[in-house]
């Protein structure tokens, strides 16, 4: 399948994995490329050693397009940009904060920069600064969101820009892939889904807790102090709901106990499968999947389902 976005970056499906932090390595980024995906790689706080090494373990494994993930409020973010312009990397996705004072320099050096956005006005001065595409990410995704769904919000970044738009949040299907491209996107990103990927090195605990979700499962945190994450509902979420409030209504407004709460809970979800403490990052579209299955499998899902809604609407 062509669009802008397979062409622009060599790729057989236009379907991107998302970049979720402690999941998104090497084995699941070159199983999801080898699939005719884009595999993106996390890299949080990492230096420019550590990302090194998770791409040189991905070059490994595939020899298809993949992306690095550069997180822009990384403390090592000057190293970090020295070494990928210097790289083998030729896609990068850019998250927490705008990538205009490094966008001279990955563009020079040839390097494909695909912001993801939460409005229409961060994804107008994207195009301004020269982006190749924006991934529009709803507040159906799981983990860190903004305010708008992805429903209401492609089409009007759609109509605002002229670059490639990736929708994002809420997309688990070739349903969802339907519906993005009948909004204007080019193609598709999907995290929750890749959760429950077989080659995704996650705890037991953790997928199966993304398998069993119903619709109703997951649930917003940091409404009230500003930054809203989504996740599976469990004992940690409302402990901090709880005193979020509390602290809120406090005079002195000291939030560091929210810190507290959930400092290394991301990890405890991931790898020792904490279903009652731990951050469960997962989108709405946790009550959609049933089942683990490999990226090819996935993939080939999507498409399959996807191509026979078009056809089945050919006919309307």
């Amino acid at each position: 399948m062509k669009t802008r976005v397979t062409e622009l970056l060599g790729i057989e499906y236009p379907i991107f994995q998302g970049a979720m932090a402690h999941i998104s390595d090497a084995d699941l980024v070159s199983a999801v490329s080898n699939a005719g995906g884009l595999g993106i790689l996390d890299t949080g706080g990492d230096n420019a050693k550590q990302i090194q090494a998770k791409v040189e373990e991905t070059l490994k494994k595939t020899n298809k397009p993949f992306a690095v993930n550069l997180y822009l409020m990384n403390p090592h973010i000057e190293e970090v940009v020295d070494y990928l312009v210097e790289s083998n990397v030729r896609v990068v996705t850019t998250g927490a904060g705008t990538p205009k004072k490094w966008m001279p320099k990955l563009k020079k050096a040839g390097i494909i920069v695909i912001p993801v956005v939460p409005t229409v006005r961060i994804a107008q001065k994207m195009q301004e600064i020269h982006a190749d595409a924006v991934i529009v990410e709803g507040m159906e995704a799981g983990g860190h969101i903004g305010k708008l769904t992805t429903m209401t919000l492609v089409p009007q970044v759609v109509d605002a820009v002229e670059i490639p738009v990736i929708a994002a949040g809420g997309i688990a299907d070739g349903r969802g892939m339907a519906a993005a491209m009948m909004l204007g996107a080019e193609a598709i990103q999907m995290g929750t889904r890749f959760i429950a990927a077989t080659e995704t090195n996650v705890h037991a605990g953790f997928k199966e807790k993304v398998i069993n979700a119903g619709d109703t499962e997951t649930v917003i945190t940091g409404n009230i102090v500003g930054h809203s994450v989504r996740l599976l509902r469990n004992q940690l979420t409302t402990d901090y709901i709880l005193l979020e409030k509390n602290l809120v209504s406090d005079e002195a407004n000291d939030l560091s106990p929210l810190d507290a709460l959930t400092t290394g809970s991301l990890k405890r979800a991931v790898e020792d499968g904490d279903a009652i403490r731990g951050s469960m990052m997962a989108g709405q579209i946790s009550g959609l999947i049933q089942d683990e299955k490999t990226c090819q499998e996935i993939i080939s899902d999507v498409m399959e389902e996807f191509k026979a809604v078009i056809q089945k609407y050919k006919t309307v």
